[in-house]
């Protein structure tokens, strides 16, 4: 197993490449098939959700998009990078924008449904900070409303280390210019932070980058207990296929709504009363926001 790397620096004293260069980010993760917006649609109409939708940390603003231009849906993104928004107005637009922090956001009215995709919510650090987040979706969510999301998954890393043992060298080319990466995963066991440090090297003769980030692994249990104490109902949590398992979801996967003789939630066929497994390295929730109880009863 690689050495440990250094821990990261201070916040703020580095960037992320392919925040500040989203045409970059859609090139290292293309999703030509809009499958992550697909399956998110899927996801909402499974389970009934209005129209409204907010896309919380929606990055480049191709997902809010697809929603609102195919969809038919009334999108509105809020991602934390002014780079990612200006991006998404320009090259994405459609939906409403906003830049603004998911712990700490005020919008007008409220939604029929939040997503929350590509590990956004693992951002969200601390205990407080997944307090915070869950109190901004309760103010946005109309009662009844969803949270859709897909993120990694704490639970994969028990006894697994096949994410951890050797760097990832990747490459992209931009503007004749091919840029590679050596990215290392490690586990910051005190913190329950899944942490990244990533190389940047050009062939141009650029000087390299290196950026630090890190995503909180949370286990199935816990995101239960969580959203139970946040006035949630967990309506689907697993690891059956989404937008980035292999294989990935499709439209004809079994349990993709109208599908007989499967769940309806974009699954796999299940039998009645089989737990829902959480065995892979993404993890797919669907929860519900409960009214609040009346007083008295």
């Amino acid at each position: 197993m690689n050495r440990r790397p250094t821990p990261p620096p201070p916040a703020g004293t580095h960037r992320n490449l392919l925040t500040d260069r989203p045409e970059l980010y859609e090139l290292r993760f293309p999703d030509p098939e809009s499958t992550a917006a697909r399956w998110a649609e899927a996801m909402l109409r499974a389970h009934g959700a209005g129209p409204e939708v907010l896309d919380l940390g929606c990055g480049t603003g191709r997902d809010a998009a697809w929603l609102h231009r195919v969809a038919g849906r009334t999108v509105t993104g809020l991602d934390s990078s002014p780079e990612m928004i200006a991006h998404a107005r320009s090259r994405h637009p459609g939906p409403v924008y906003h830049v603004g922090d998911m712990r700490d956001f005020t919008l007008p009215g409220r939604f029929d449904a939040v997503l929350c995709l590509d590990s956004a919510l693992l951002h969200c650090h601390t205990n407080e900070d997944l307090d915070a987040v869950f109190g901004r979706l309760r103010r946005h969510l109309r009662p009844g409303g969803l949270l859709v999301a897909e993120m990694r998954n704490g639970a994969f890393f028990l006894g697994r280390t096949e994410l951890l043992d050797a760097p990832r060298l990747d490459s992209i080319t931009h503007e004749g210019v091919t840029l590679t990466s050596r990215t290392v995963l490690w586990i910051d066991h005190a913190a329950q932070l899944l942490r990244r440090t990533r190389s940047w090297a050009g062939d141009d003769g650029a000087p390299p980058v290196e950026q630090h980030s890190a995503w909180r692994l949370l286990f199935p249990q816990e995101l239960r207990h969580l959203l139970a104490h946040h006035g949630f109902t967990v309506l689907a949590l697993h690891d059956r296929p989404g937008p980035r398992t292999d294989p990935p979801w499709t439209d004809g996967t079994p349990g993709t709504p109208g599908t007989a003789g499967t769940d309806g939630a974009g699954g796999t066929p299940r039998t009645p009363g089989t737990p829902e497994t959480a065995d892979g390295d993404r993890l797919h929730l669907v929860a519900r926001l409960e009214p609040p109880a009346r007083k008295g009863s």
